[in-house]
C-alpha cells in the first residue's frame, strides 16, 4: 500500500503545481519551444489540462492499485490509454489559439 501512496504522489504533486502556474517548464515540449510557438497556445488552457491530467492518473492509480489485482492494472492501463489520447486531442484544438 505503501507504494501505490508513493507513486499516487509522484503524479499529484507535479500536477497540482502546474494547475497553479508554477510548473510550465514540466509540461513536454512546452518548456523547449521558441517564444514564437508558445504563444500559439493558451497557457491556462494548457495547464488545466496536463496538471488535471496527472492528478486524475494519481487518482486513478490509488483507487484502482488498492488491491494489486491483475484487473486493476489493466484497468488503470486501458482508462489512462483513453485519457491520454483526448487530453492530446484537446491540447493540440482546444488549447491552440486560433
Amino acid at each position: 500500500m505503501i507504494h501505490t501512496i508513493i507513486i499516487s504522489a509522484i503524479l499529484a504533486v507535479p500536477g497540482i503545481f502546474i494547475i497553479i502556474g508554477k510548473g510550465d517548464n514540466l509540461i513536454a515540449g512546452y518548456n523547449t519551444a521558441s517564444e514564437e510557438e508558445r504563444q500559439r497556445y493558451h497557457i491556462k488552457r494548457l495547464r488545466g489540462l496536463i496538471g488535471g491530467l496527472l492528478v486524475a492518473m494519481a487518482l486513478l492509480y490509488f483507487w484502482l492499485m488498492r488491491e494489486h489485482s491483475l484487473q486493476g492494472v489493466m484497468a488503470f492501463c486501458f482508462i489512462s490509454t483513453f485519457l491520454v489520447i483526448v487530453i492530446l486531442i484537446l491540447a493540440n484544438t482546444w488549447a491552440k489559439k486560433k
